[in-house]
């Protein structure tokens, strides 16, 4: 609960500076590719977040990894979550920034599992039709999953849309049982 609640102050402070600069695309954007790196490089991910290593060496090899990569606010933020002891915090923030720019946008952002990935012509349609069922402008990242068999599964909104083959063979079975 304290995470949700560390991740919803950063980020909403972060979301705002940058709306009040006029960098809220820019600061998405470079925190998605920090992020990105972090995930990649967990030995990166765990030296920022050891206790044992002052703040202020943190925050000299972050501004060495990082020099001319992400703009001078995004750089900040991160010194700020490292001085309190949040930088393990990072990626969740983002997360919330992201929300709280795709509500005012309009746009509700999800998930598309299927077997194989989806041609871009087909995704649209997958959106589109989302879109309408649920009444807002839907962009869907697709994923794969061959477990599924064929057929779809949509996460969006705390919801699931589930039209794959393994879910209904699974229910086949059931009745049949």
């Amino acid at each position: 609960m304290a995470e949700l609640a560390v991740a919803m102050t950063y980020g909403e402070a972060l979301f705002q500076a940058a709306s009040e600069l006029g960098k809220r695309d820019l600061i998405l954007e470079e925190a998605n590719q920090v992020v990105e790196i972090l995930k990649a490089e967990p030995e990166l991910q765990a030296f920022i977040n050891t206790p044992v290593v002052a703040p202020a060496e943190k925050k000299k090899v972050l501004a060495n990894i990082f020099k001319d990569e992400i703009c001078e606010e995004l750089q900040n933020y991160l010194f700020v979550l490292v001085d309190k002891g949040r930088a393990r915090y990072f990626a969740d923030t983002i997360k919330v920034y992201k929300e709280l720019l795709n509500a005012e946008e309009g746009v509700s952002y999800g998930k598309i599992v299927s077997v194989k990935p989806l041609a871009q012509e087909r995704l649209e349609r997958f959106e589109e039709e989302t879109g309408k069922l649920i009444k807002t402008k839907v962009k869907l990242e697709n994923e794969t999953d061959p477990r599924l068999i064929g057929g779809v599964k949509i996460f969006i909104e705390g919801k699931i849309i589930d039209a794959s083959i393994r879910t209904k063979l699974d229910n086949l079975a059931e009745t049949i049982l």
